[in-house]
């Protein structure tokens, strides 16, 4: 399995961002795809995951409201659109799959067996 995340940049407070995390090496369909974030000095955090099957979805209560994950199962690929964006969204974004379909513990990074490298949002005040 391989995730190739992109999308990241330099946006200012207010705008908005979309992420993409292209997967490819394996049939998704019984996956669950995680974004989570990581800021300096902090640890790895939940942002949002969707079941690639029947498109259930989870947010962290940080970026409800202004963050939406979505997936385009003909590509391969899951999004996640960031508006409203506030400079504590500054952060390495990475995509991440869980084998085992979107079940409870979807926030534990820990549970998701493959991760994506990483895209730097930084949002400026």
């Amino acid at each position: 399995v391989q995730l190739q995340a992109s999308g990241g940049g330099l946006v200012q407070a207010g705008g908005s961002l979309r992420l993409s995390c292209a997967a490819s090496g394996r049939t998704f369909s019984s996956y669950a795809m995680g974004w989570f974030r990581q800021a300096p000095g902090k640890e790895r955090e939940f942002v949002a995951a969707i079941s690639w099957s029947h498109g259930g979805t989870h947010y962290a209560d940080s970026v409800k409201g202004r963050f939406t994950i979505s997936r385009d199962n003909a590509k391969n690929t899951v999004y996640l659109q960031m508006n409203s964006l506030k400079p504590e969204d500054t952060a390495v974004y990475y995509c991440a799959a869980d084998p085992y379909g979107l079940r409870s513990g979807y926030y534990y990074p820990r549970q998701y067996d493959y991760w994506g490298q990483g895209t730097l949002v930084t949002v400026s005040s």
